[in-house]
């Protein structure tokens, strides 16, 4: 097996721990394990632990701007793009430890800035991006500035994780941040909007059902 196969296959069993389990209760012996080899095979590949979660969180944003480019490209409109957005983010939280975001930013600086960045770069520009489209379309209210619906969206997503607001004892991560998404959305609807997602809600409810 070559170097960068070696190195690709610790970063994606690392990614699956982390998510599962969050990053602070995850030791490299728990990674070795996972992926039955040494410590002294992870250590040729990653200094400490603190290089391998920065990695994995470049590898995992990379992977996402990936992701939701396509479900851009896909969409039929910024309504539709919102939707699919919504059901993947459903999906993504639910197999995601309520910690993780918690644990990079305690104990992983250099991680955060990275979740930073693309927060603050990739996902801002998205949603400046889809909401003058929906606004264009006559699906989202005329009278929003998409600049603070950004910034508001950015602010939502880490609110969703803050375990002063919302107790993991409590609230399911997937729920919350399902639900705040949502609210977003309508927040944004003209009632043609309106009508037009639930329309994709009830579409996808629909394929859902077993036959």
């Amino acid at each position: 097996m070559e170097e960068t196969e070696v190195k690709d296959k610790i970063l994606s069993g690392a990614q699956q721990l982390f998510m599962k389990y969050g990053i602070r209760s995850v030791s490299m012996d728990d990674i070795s394990r996972h992926l039955a080899i040494s410590k002294k095979t992870l250590y040729q590949y990653f200094a400490d632990k603190d290089e391998l979660v920065t990695l994995v969180a470049k590898a995992h944003m990379a992977g996402q701007k990936v992701r939701y480019e396509s479900i851009e490209q896909q969409s039929e409109n910024a309504i539709d793009e919102l939707h699919q957005i919504a059901v993947c983010l459903r999906r993504d939280m639910q197999e995601m430890s309520s910690t993780v975001l918690h644990d990079i930013q305690k104990f992983h600086s250099k991680a955060w800035n990275v979740f930073e960045d693309y927060k603050n770069d990739v996902i801002h520009a998205s949603v400046v991006r889809n909401i003058k489209q929906g606004i264009e379309d006559g699906h989202f209210r005329a009278d929003i500035n998409p600049e603070v619906m950004a910034s508001m969206r950015l602010a939502n997503i880490e609110m969703c994780f803050n375990e002063k607001i919302f107790p993991y004892s409590k609230f399911s991560i997937a729920e919350v941040q399902s639900q705040v998404f949502e609210h977003f959305i309508y927040g944004l609807c003209t009632e043609k909007g309106k009508k037009l997602y639930l329309k994709y809600k009830e579409n996808h409810n629909l394929q859902s059902i077993p036959k």
